[in-house]
């Protein structure tokens, strides 16, 4: 499906509730990735929860993956408690990262700190700068959301965040929303892309002046009848967005 749909790959999930649960990794990851390449499908990334150079499976779904030769993946994600202290909570994720890089160099596999809005380690660009900071930049940096960074942001946030982040971008995760007021309190009101509050125009051009080529994730995360209709409309949109940055795509590329 997703191959005629026209993707180029998938970003697998392997973490629970994912395309391939952490547990079934050691028979069913390996399975995964022959029977979508064997569709001529790529996986340039893996999305997991892994937050500790110490959990053995994340280790293991890590050295399988860069056996693999898959180039990229998403780390899970640290939260603020309420009574965190802000700059211990900080060094203390600067630890577990400092751990998955030295796992990261002798895996042959690159993370992208993902910018979640909430209550997350990283919701803002400047926290995981002050985490990965003079950490080896061929091994970590930033897997950016416009979405997220947009909610966090406001008006001027988002460029912000992502001018910090081009330097160190690895992935980019795509989706879109706007403000919806429900029962008194204002929430974000997942939508596809173009119809919610990302500047596509703007935000493309900045990662096409960067001459940005990593992986560029689609997610669907709003309510829809048809997800495929939607996933194809969604994929149609980024391509225009893509093709107006950086011009016309050539015959053979990805």
């Amino acid at each position: 499906m997703v191959r005629d749909l026209g993707f180029d790959g998938v970003d697998l999930t392997v973490r629970p509730g994912g395309h391939v649960p952490p547990e079934k990794a050691p028979v069913n990851l390996l399975r995964a990735v022959e029977s979508l390449r064997g569709e001529g499908v790529d996986i340039p990334m893996i999305t997991t929860g892994i937050v500790s150079a110490s959990d053995a499976m994340g280790r293991f779904i890590l050295a399988v993956a860069g056996r693999l030769q898959i180039p990229f993946y998403k780390p899970g994600y640290w939260r603020y408690a309420p009574t965190d202290n802000i700059e211990a909570k900080l060094a203390e994720v600067r630890r577990e990262v400092s751990g998955l890089v030295s796992l990261n160099r002798a895996c042959g596999i690159v993370a992208g700190f993902h910018n979640h809005s909430g209550g997350y380690v990283g919701t803002a660009i400047w926290d995981t700068r002050a985490i990965i900071n003079g950490m080896d930049p061929q091994w970590i940096g930033y897997y950016f959301d416009p979405c997220h960074a947009t909610a966090e942001g406001g008006l001027a946030g988002w460029n912000i965040a992502l001018r910090l982040a081009l330097p160190q971008l690895k992935m980019v995760a795509l989706k879109d929303f706007y403000w919806e007021k429900a029962r008194g309190k204002w929430t974000m009101r997942m939508c596809p892309l173009g119809e919610g509050m990302v500047d596509w125009p703007k935000f493309f051009s900045m990662l096409a002046a960067a001459r940005f080529s990593g992986p560029l994730s689609l997610h669907l995360e709003y309510e829809t009848s048809n997800e495929v209709a939607a996933m194809a409309r969604d994929l149609e949109f980024m391509r225009k967005q893509v093709a107006a940055a950086y011009g016309p795509r050539k015959e053979g590329s990805t």
